[in-house]
């Protein structure tokens, strides 16, 4: 039996609109993934040229390379699929995990820290910046402080041509047009500028005295300053760079030559400062390992970094599984609102509750010492053993809620029959727990005893917050202490004391990278065993 030709006509043509609607959404999605893509690739144009400006080839052919890879990924329709879902991932793990890595290992490597944080460029200007004096018998400035971008800013009228220039410190004299002078000659306004009242001026006369503006983009022309603010004076280096020869000279003679490690040295030793970056090969690894001063406490603080880590797994995970089989009991009235009892600790931040304990260790007024302890003198956070013994309590009272948790977790997902068996051969509470519960515990929770090691083996947040690492070692120059682990040390090393060494930091942060890693490595091997036990 046929169908009517209108039951024909009407199926076709909703077969178009269809079809058209499909195209339609079709050209819409293209539209907008060219369109996205477009943006992406214009950003990493942006980027590339930005990274060839600051002579980071290496940088503009990463961000060329990700460009055009993800550009051939997306662009082809349903080509490639996997590639799809799998290139934000990658592209994320490579920019925050792959790419730190690189960059902290390549530190290590160097002698970036203070006094030699940039190029050669940079350190020969900052000498002759440092190292300045007077031009005798030059005119003096008519001169006005300004703000320009939130910068201090020097607007100067030149005594011969009476013209009005500005500059900042990063950047060099140049005219400008527009300049309002009063009925004096002085200058009133300068559009782009913002001209400083005298009341301002006063405040910040030490900011101001410090302020030096180049002549022009050589920085051996010199430079122009100002002591009042409303007159300026010409001073040029007394160190003079050689380009030929890669040396310094001052107006004595004497002359300082590239000693190979970033710095300019005199025949007689002097160095001058600030240094530029440069490659030291494994000098700060074999510094970390063979330096007296920097051996001794990296040895005791690795010491105890490892004891810290594993006291800290034993005893949280020892309290929690104990509280753990105590609250599974479902005979137990309230065992429910114990069980929230016990995660109270893990509610409060970290920080937080390592700088309450701080205080309640206090060993003048601390609420342990005073109400607790009846009023003792106990120097909870000053003696080497017992600020460790402090340390240990207060990761236990914040650790043990999340062993816990877990602890209860893997207990339920046992068998009931399996322990009812036990029970019915006659096997006491001990032996079960012994020979039953806990292997079946350790499958499950192996791996995350692994992992809270490594977690303690770097928990920054509590030494850093409760005891700052101290008391400090008396037999080294370096900020390092009794209670400090790996990663504190490292802390200190690169962003606290005198002399900030990211190199000698980046090449501690390898050791400890190396570490963890290869303990983590034969923790999970180990782990291999236990999957037996199913």
């Amino acid at each position: 039996m046929s169908s009517s030709p209108t039951i024909d006509h009407e199926a076709r043509e909703r077969r178009i609109a269809a079809a058209s609607g499909k195209y339609s959404g079709s050209l819409w999605a293209w539209i907008i993934k060219i369109a996205l893509l477009g943006v992406l690739d214009a950003i990493a144009v942006y980027g590339v040229m930005t990274a060839i400006a600051h002579g980071s080839t290496v940088m503009a052919i990463g961000i060329g390379a990700v460009a055009v890879i993800i550009t051939v990924i997306y662009l082809p329709p349903n080509r490639i699929l996997p590639a799809k879902y799998l290139a934000p991932g990658i592209v994320f793990m490579l920019i925050f995990s792959v790419g730190v890595m690189a960059y902290t290992i390549y530190v290590g490597f160097t002698n970036y820290g203070d006094g030699h944080n940039g190029s050669r460029d940079d350190a020969v200007a900052a000498i002759q910046r440092n190292n300045q004096e007077r031009v005798p018998n030059a005119p003096v400035y008519d001169s006005t402080v300004a703000q320009k971008d939130g910068k201090l800013a020097l607007i100067v009228i030149d005594p011969q041509t009476k013209k009005v220039q500005a500059g900042t410190s990063d950047e060099a004299l140049e005219p400008v047009e527009g300049a309002e002078l009063n009925s004096l000659g002085k200058i009133k306004a300068v559009p782009g500028y913002r001209i400083l009242p005298f009341s301002e001026v006063s405040q910040r006369s030490d900011e101001i005295s410090t302020l030096q503006v180049p002549v022009s983009k050589d920085s051996s022309a010199g430079f122009i300053r100002t002591t009042t603010g409303s007159q300026a004076f010409d001073f040029i280096s007394t160190m003079t760079y050689d380009e030929k020869t890669g040396t310094m000279t001052d107006k004595k003679g004497t002359v300082y030559k590239d000693n190979g490690r970033g710095n300019f040295v005199s025949a007689s030793g002097k160095v001058l400062e600030p240094g530029w970056k440069v490659t030291v090969g494994f000098e700060n690894f074999k510094k970390a390992l063979t330096d007296h001063d920097v051996r001794g406490p990296f040895l005791r603080v690795t010491a105890w970094t490892f004891a810290f880590a594993v006291l800290s797994v034993l005893t949280t995970f020892a309290l929690g599984l104990a509280l753990a089989l105590l609250f599974n009991d479902t005979s137990m009235k309230g065992h429910k609102f114990y069980r929230i009892l016990m995660l109270l600790p893990y509610a409060f931040p970290g920080f937080l509750s390592a700088l309450v304990w701080s205080g309640m260790f206090n060993q003048e007024f601390g609420f342990i010492n005073q109400v607790l302890l009846g009023g003792a003198s106990i120097p909870w956070l000053t003696d080497p053993w017992i600020a460790k013994a402090a340390v240990l309590i207060v990761n236990l009272w914040l650790g043990f809620p999340y062993m816990f948790i877990v602890s209860t977790g893997a207990l339920q997902s046992i068998p009931g029959d399996i322990l009812e068996a036990s029970r019915i051969d006659g096997a006491s509470t001990w032996r079960t727990f012994t020979k039953i519960k806990l292997p079946l515990l350790m499958v499950p929770l192996a791996p995350l005893l692994i992992s809270s090691f490594a977690f303690n083996f770097n928990n920054f947040v509590l030494i850093y917050m409760l005891t700052l690492g101290g008391p400090r070692f008396t037999d080294t120059s370096l900020d390092v202490g009794a209670t400090d682990i790996l990663i504190s040390m490292v802390y200190k090393i690169a962003f606290s004391g005198a002399d900030r060494d990211y190199g000698l930091a980046s090449a501690f942060s390898v050791i400890i990278f190396i570490i963890v890693g290869v303990i983590s490595w034969l923790g999970f091997r180990q782990t291999k065993a236990l999957e037996e036990v199913n």
